[in-house]
């Protein structure tokens, strides 16, 4: 079995040069015993390899060249894992999001459903003008008693904000200059006609005119509202 030093090629090298030398002395006549000692206590601190049998080098390079495999996949595993996870997180947020915004949507539409049966709830507990007796004449409070009747609720201060500016509730309000008349000042009074005969005496046909009107002009009282802040008529 061949012999090679784990030292590599630098101490076969100093070997070969050492033995040349040696050769040369005995040549020239001279005895290098210094010589011989460093070369004898170099090689014997030198390890060899072939102290371990080929077949078990092989098996130390295929070990090594598997701990390096097994430590890649685990690092591969490890990334794999991180990326899994932080796809994970991410999908994770959106699935919130999205459901965030599902609720929110049902709630509001809840909300709205809500909101349109107790609208549809009021409009159905209205009275009509010819719900109310005629009388002679109507005091400040018969009139807003009234109009509490024959108004949606939730329409009812919109309304009367008008009229406050408007005729300050007096059903009997002339305008002479322009013809405006009654509580919602409808120009021309004549107008209010169209919602009954006795439009200038009865302030239901004039209440059951003017919600009609902003009804059909402005969506609704508070539509009629929003627009007399605005311009400061309507």
């Amino acid at each position: 079995m061949s012999r090679i030093s784990v030292r590599g090629f630098a101490v076969a090298s100093a070997t070969a040069v050492t033995t040349v030398g040696a050769v040369v002395g005995v040549a020239a006549g001279s005895t290098p015993a210094a010589d011989d000692n460093n070369f004898e206590a170099t090689a014997a601190d030198t390890t060899l390899l072939a102290d371990i049998p080929a077949g078990q080098q092989a098996q130390v390079q295929t070990a090594s060249l598997t701990q390096q495999a097994d430590a890649q996949a685990s690092a591969a595993d490890a990334s794999a894992k991180k990326s899994a996870e932080e796809s994970a997180r991410v999908q994770a947020a959106k699935d919130a999001k999205s459901k965030k915004a599902a609720a929110e949507d049902r709630l509001e539409k809840e909300r709205q459903e809500k909101a349109d049966r107790a609208e549809r709830a009021s409009r159905s507990e209205v009275r009509s003008a010819s719900a109310f007796a005629t009388q002679g004449s109507y005091s400040v409070a018969d009139v807003q008693a009234m109009a509490r009747q024959m108004i949606p609720g939730d329409q009812f201060q919109c309304f009367s904000n008008i009229v406050n500016h408007e005729s300050s509730w007096n059903y009997r309000a002339s305008n002479p200059s322009s013809g405006a008349y009654g509580l919602v000042q409808a120009l021309p009074g004549s107008k209010m006609a169209s919602a009954g005969a006795d439009w200038q005496t009865n302030p239901a046909t004039q209440i059951k005119w003017g919600l009609n009107y902003m009804d059909s002009r402005y969506g609704s009282p508070c539509g009629a509202w929003s627009f007399w802040q605005a311009n400061h008529w309507y």
